[in-house]
């Protein structure tokens, strides 16, 4: 997909999602497509109905970020989400022959990895997980490199049930990689794991297709583990600098809690298991 055309279903899709009244429109009568007209949008955002007419056919190339900044306002859209718009007319260069670039943690980023004592773990702009610690693969079996997280949280019906806000963690993942896809739209693995959920899972195509953009932050996660039952727990995500995108996330519970004792717990069963399997069999 080009950028021309990314910038095209980028506009119906969040036109769409904004109704008359949302702009100070009169609402009302029949309408045969949800959510603002085209003519409206245009009018709003202090343009000619044609000129919006062709942005939204991708026969435009280069509408001023002034234009940009007018059509986001009638969109309500937020800062990410008009970073995003900006970001798909942006030129990118000619397409390049795709190169497979083996990603590296940095070694000190590695080290500072397994010395924290709270499930850890890094993944690249894909949400392809890269390292973890080993509290973080006791957490999570996808935890682990090599795991694509956005194909695992559809497709692995353990992702299900560990996560019981299983509705905001999916919403999370695909609103973050929107953002991430803005300037990535050639990128050959991301496109094949967009592809294969959109054929596979029902859940990711309805999302997909409201291009909600949001970038990756922290927030609290409800998880129902199978060993130590459930805990509510923070989840940190702090980019790593000198990297293309990679991202470290933490999970730790408030202190005093019984999420935190039974955090405690799966360190210990860990602890154990690893002991276990270290010395082998007496």
């Amino acid at each position: 997909m080009d950028n021309h055309q990314a910038l095209g279903e980028y506009l119906r899709a969040r036109r769409e999602q904004v109704q008359p009244e949302d702009v100070g429109l009169i609402g009302g009568g029949r309408r045969r497509v949800p959510g603002l007209r085209r003519e409206e949008l245009a009018m709003l955002a202090g343009i000619s109905a044609d000129y919006y007419l062709r942005l939204e056919q991708g026969r435009n190339q280069t509408p001023s970020a002034q234009v940009l900044d007018a059509i986001a306002a009638v969109l309500r859209l937020d800062a990410d989400s008009t970073a995003y718009l900006h970001a798909l007319v942006s030129p990118q260069g000619p397409a390049r022959r795709p190169t497979r670039r083996v990603e590296r943690v940095p070694a000190g980023t590695l080290q500072f990895l397994d010395a924290l004592p709270m499930p850890a773990f890094i993944h690249d702009k894909r949400l392809t997980v890269l390292a973890s610690n080993t509290l973080a693969a006791a957490l999570s079996g996808n935890y682990r490199p090599g795991v694509n997280l956005l194909r695992a949280i559809f497709l692995d019906p353990a992702e299900r049930d560990l996560h019981r806000d299983w509705d905001r963690a999916i919403t999370e993942a695909v609103a973050g990689i929107r953002a991430a896809a803005a300037t990535k739209l050639d990128d050959a693995e991301l496109n094949a794991v967009v592809g294969e959920l959109s054929i596979k899972s029902e859940s990711f195509r309805r999302l997909w297709s409201r291009h909600d953009v949001h970038r990756r932050t922290g927030g609290m996660s409800l998880l129902e583990h199978p060993e130590v039952g459930p805990m509510e727990l923070r989840h940190e995500k702090l980019a790593i600098s000198g990297t293309d995108g990679q991202t470290l996330v933490a999970y730790h519970a408030e202190p005093g809690s019984a999420s935190e004792q039974a955090l405690q717990l799966l360190g210990s069963v860990t602890a154990t298991r690893e002991t276990s399997r270290t010395l082998g069999p007496i």
